[in-house]
């Protein structure tokens, strides 16, 4: 079951853009703000980072750059620090966390405050029809994976800052919506429908603007892979075959290795591929009526390629 902290009040700062950036450059350890937060300052040092316990391998970023952009999450300007919202043990038992796993150091490093010990954070470049209209290049706007554990999970900050993908967002995550996706992902969960998880909710007394002015937060969500329909579409969509079938070739050696060996479609494995993720898609769906959900941005950005309930 989900644990929920208690509530807290409204803080009274704004989140700083970051400044201009680009897809193929980032410094190494850089942040993309020009502003410490005053509850990071003594933490956010070179040498200060968090360690999950956990041992992370290359997964997705073994792909190269074409596929991602390389950037650490940007620290939220609070004079307060971040504070838990609710926490899963079952993801943190799932992901192999130690006991008493939930540090103040933890807390600054899921954040976004802090890095997380050994990791390389990175966001992805996809594509995709959004409302029935192509909608172009999108990409992770506002989420930055912080890489594969040993284990076979990904673990990504939703709401830790702006991206080369976030156009006009400001990559920020408010606390309203954070707390839905969070007891959402636990819901799907527990109803046994294959869905993303989410580790914990942080929250922090930086103001992010929306219809009106909210509090920030970041979300922690863990899957075996955030993959999404998009990806594929935006290699295709720009005739970057190779880079198509270097995609599709990884996701089939992950996690459809069966298809290799299938005899339909006259043995070939990138048409069964689609078949397989077409039926795991529609079982899905299915899933989801059964119980009466209904996903409102069910475009194919947000389509994941296992068949997950996501955003």
């Amino acid at each position: 079951m989900p644990v929920i902290e208690s509530p807290r009040g409204k803080g009274s700062r704004a989140v700083p853009d970051n400044p201009w950036m680009t897809p193929t450059s980032q410094p190494a350890g850089a942040t993309g703000s020009n502003e410490t937060p005053a509850s990071a300052s003594s933490a956010s040092s070179a040498s200060a980072s968090a360690d999950l316990g956990l041992a992370w391998v290359p997964g997705f970023a073994r792909l190269g750059p074409r596929f991602f952009t390389a950037l650490q999450p940007t620290p939220l300007s609070s004079p307060t620090p971040p504070y838990w919202v609710g926490h899963s043990e079952q993801v943190a038992r799932e992901l192999g966390l130690p006991a008493g796993w939930r540090t103040d150091a933890v807390l600054e490093a899921l954040s976004g405050n802090i890095p997380v010990a050994g990791t390389a954070p990175f966001a992805t470049v996809y594509s995709g029809h959004q409302f029935g209209v192509w909608a172009g290049q999108l990409g992770d706007g506002r989420a930055i994976m912080l890489g594969e554990t040993a284990g076979g999970l990904e673990v990504q900050l939703k709401g830790a800052g702006r991206t080369p993908y976030s156009r006009m967002g400001d990559g920020r995550a408010v606390l309203r919506s954070s707390i839905r996706e969070f007891l959402c992902s636990e819901a799907m969960a527990g109803l046994g429908i294959p869905t993303t998880r989410a580790l914990c909710v942080t929250g922090s007394d930086a103001r992010v603007r929306r219809e009106e002015i909210e509090t920030a937060a970041v979300v922690t969500r863990v899957a075996p892979s955030f993959i999404r329909f998009g990806h594929f579409e935006h290699f295709a969509a720009n005739e970057q075959h190779d880079a198509l079938r270097e995609l599709a070739d990884y996701v089939i050696e992950r996690y459809y290795p069966d298809c290799r060996g299938s005899d339909r479609f006259g043995g070939n494995a990138y048409a069964a591929f689609l078949e397989a993720v077409s039926e795991r898609t529609a079982l899905l769906l299915a899933k989801w009526q059964a119980v009466g959900f209904c996903h409102g941005v069910m475009n194919t950005d947000n389509m994941s390629i296992l068949g997950l309930t996501i955003d």
